[in-house]
C-alpha cells in the first residue's frame, strides 16, 4: 500500500509553476503574517546552527559548555531546538516537499552541464552550500533572513549583504561556468 502511494507521487503529471508575481505577493503576505504573529521574520540558517548545536550537545556536551558560540544556544539545560526558527525551517522543508509531491516535481535528478560528472556536481553543490552557510552565519542571516526580513524592514545592512551576495555570485560565475556549459 505504501509503495503504491510513493509510486503515485513520483509519477504525477507535472503542473506549471505559479506566476512569479503571484508567488512574490504570496511570499509578501507570508512574511507580513510572520512578523504579525511571531514578531520575527523568515530565515533558516539560524535553524541549521541550532540543529548542529543539538547534535553536538547530544554527543559532546562538554564541548558545548566550552564553546561560546554553542553555549548561548545549548549551554547548561537549554534546548537549542526551542526557538521559533526551528519550526519555520522544518515547515519550509515539509512545505517544499509537499509542493513538489502535489505538483509532480518530486524526482531525484542531478542538474548539471555536459562536461561534469554527477559526483563532481554533488561535491561542488555540497561545498557551495557549506561556504554559503558559513557566510550566512557570518552575515547574521541567510538570503531569506537578510533579503526578505531585513529588506522588508529597510535595514541598511541587509541591503549591503544582498548586493554583496549578488556581486560575489556574478564574480564567481566565470570560474564555475564549466559546471553548466
Amino acid at each position: 500500500m505504501a509503495m503504491r502511494f510513493i509510486q503515485a507521487i513520483f509519477k504525477r503529471q507535472e503542473k506549471p509553476y505559479v506566476h512569479p508575481y503571484l508567488a512574490g505577493a504570496i511570499l509578501g503576505v507570508v512574511l507580513f503574517l510572520a512578523f504579525l504573529l511571531t514578531g520575527n521574520g523568515l530565515g533558516s540558517s539560524g535553524a541549521t546552527s541550532r540543529i548542529d548545536a543539538a547534535l553536538v550537545d547530544m554527543v559532546a556536551p562538554a564541548h558545548v559548555d566550552n564553546n561560546p558560540y554553542l553555549l548561548k544556544m545549548a549551554g547548561g539545560d537549554k534546548n537549542p531546538l526551542d526557538d521559533w526558527i526551528v519550526p519555520v525551517f522544518l515547515g519550509a522543508l515539509l512545505g517544499g516537499f509537499s509542493s513538489g509531491a502535489l505538483n509532480g516535481r518530486l524526482r531525484l535528478t542531478t542538474t548539471k552541464g555536459p562536461n561534469i560528472s554527477n559526483g563532481m556536481r554533488w561535491l561542488m553543490s555540497f561545498l557551495g552550500g557549506v561556504i554559503f552557510l558559513y557566510g550566512a552565519r557570518m552575515a547574521r542571516g541567510c538570503t531569506s533572513g537578510q533579503a526578505l526580513s531585513g529588506g522588508a524592514t529597510l535595514a541598511a545592512g541587509s541591503w549591503v549583504i544582498m548586493f554583496s551576495i549578488f556581486a560575489g555570485a556574478y564574480a564567481l560565475a566565470y570560474f564555475v561556468r564549466r559546471l553548466w556549459l
